[in-house]
């Protein structure tokens, strides 16, 4: 997770309306139609209102057919009357746990990725159960590091075979581990090119001897820590290494599903609406455009224990997706379909008084929050965020800020809007019934 950032305003709002021409004409005075010109306006009428639109909504059913069965067919939960802004505690600890018996209908048509931690084994299970909820599974299990002047992929020991087997039994998520480059990022760039051709090939000969579909890569963080992103020389060089892997990734072939392996890269949000040298902006995700398959976007940890607040706040989101994307174009709109917009399923509990203090909470941690304190739960609009306060033992005051359906529900409607994918981090730390919403 991500250092807390500036809040930010969109710069406009995205409009979605085009613009109509005039259709009105000028006519001669005295001047009739002929039978033959009203005959073609006709068809013009039928073939461009008509006909065309009949034809983009078969397209778009057509496209999405496998992945949504019926698009009429709503979430178990809004069945259930549970997506609203106006919730109590008790209901939570009532249906949090409650599953429908169909846990394999889709319902959000565009591509999600979800990460499970070795540490929160319960995601495992989830992503079992749910598995045609999801097209990318990403367990958390490796780290490149330098060890004596050489790299080592380090992580093997945590990739748990019988569950690659289950998954791959059960649906057709595609498996990307995460990696996380901790090596001295100097010891695989520009300056030691030896070892920049060793970290890839270490990378791809995991990749093909546990078959997997390929990876998530995460180092952008930890170059801009060690200062990379503030040089042009090596900030060129961490992207010719990013292309690099993509492109050794691309030459090989999966010999399970016979598809090219796929290179997926985390990128955190900028900090501002000027983006500084060390952020990741537009131009380095046109950059990188050939060479990734998908950019893990992590639109969560907005706020501290030191400036306690929301943790994704949705118009932080509309305008780093605004920063990144621009406009409705095209072009802005075909990048849209690699973007993979967080979404976190954890929260937080920060203190608001006795000093500072505070930090993420699982959803153990929150229901037993609320069998403690019965407390009443607020929905802040501008955010879209649920929230309540509570005092601990020593009478100081704590906020705790954790998702809901309705605050994920929000999230997936402006997913859907941008037309991105979404990438959630992570599915063992959510309660089982935010599931039913993808």
């Amino acid at each position: 997770m991500g250092k807390r950032r500036d809040a930010r305003r969109p710069t406009s709002e995205l409009n979605l309306r085009p613009n109509r021409a005039d259709t009105s004409s000028a006519r001669s005075p005295g001047v009739s139609t002929s039978y033959e010109d009203r005959r073609l306006l006709l068809i013009f009428v039928f073939l461009f209102f008509v006909l065309s639109p009949a034809i983009s909504v078969v397209v778009y059913r057509l496209k999405f057919a496998s992945s949504i069965e019926n698009p009429r067919v709503l979430p178990y939960v809004h069945e259930r009357g549970l997506v609203n802004a106006d919730i109590n505690y008790q209901d939570i600890l009532t249906e949090n746990s409650k599953l429908s018996p169909n846990t394999t209908h889709r319902h959000f048509p565009l591509p999600v990725l979800a990460y499970i931690t070795p540490w929160n084994t319960i995601g495992y299970d989830l992503a079992k159960k749910f598995n045609s909820k999801f097209t990318h599974l990403s367990p958390v299990w490796y780290n490149l590091k330098s060890q004596g002047g050489n790299l080592i992929l380090e992580g093997r020991h945590d990739a748990d075979e019988g569950w690659i087997s289950d998954i791959r039994s059960k649906g057709h998520a595609e498996l990307l581990p995460r990696i996380v480059l901790e090596a001295v990022p100097l010891d695989y760039l520009a300056v030691k090119e030896k070892n920049k051709a060793s970290a890839v090939d270490l990378i791809v000969a995991e990749c093909k001897e546990m078959d997997y579909d390929g990876i998530v890569l995460e180092s952008w963080s930890r170059w801009a820590a060690f200062g990379l992103l503030h040089d042009p020389v090596t900030r060129n060089a961490a992207l010719r290494f990013i292309k690099q892997l993509g492109e050794a990734l691309h030459s090989i072939t999966s010999r399970r599903s016979n598809k090219k392996l796929q290179l997926f890269f985390v990128i955190a949000p900028p900090h501002s609406d000027k983006l500084q040298e060390y952020d990741f902006g537009p131009n380095d995700l046109e950059s990188l455009n050939e060479a990734v398959d998908g950019f893990s976007l992590m639109t969560y940890d907005f706020s501290s224990p030191q400036n306690p607040g929301p943790n994704a706040p949705l118009n932080w989101i509309r305008s780093t997706l605004q920063l990144l994307l621009g406009s409705s174009s095209t072009k802005a709109r075909n990048m849209g379909r690699k973007i993979f917009m967080g979404i976190n399923f954890y929260g937080n509990d920060f203190m608001l008084s006795g000093g500072l203090g505070g930090g993420a909470i699982t959803s153990k941690e929150y229901l037993q929050l609320l069998e403690k304190h019965k407390p009443v739960l607020q929905w802040e609009k501008n955010s879209a965020e649920h929230f309540f306060i509570y005092s601990d033992s020593n009478g100081f005051s704590h906020v705790v800020l954790y998702p809901s359906l309705k605050s994920l529900s929000v999230r997936l409607d402006e997913a859907r809007l941008w037309g991105v994918g979404i990438s959630i981090w992570e599915i063992g730390q959510g309660l089982q019934y935010f599931l039913h919403l993808l």
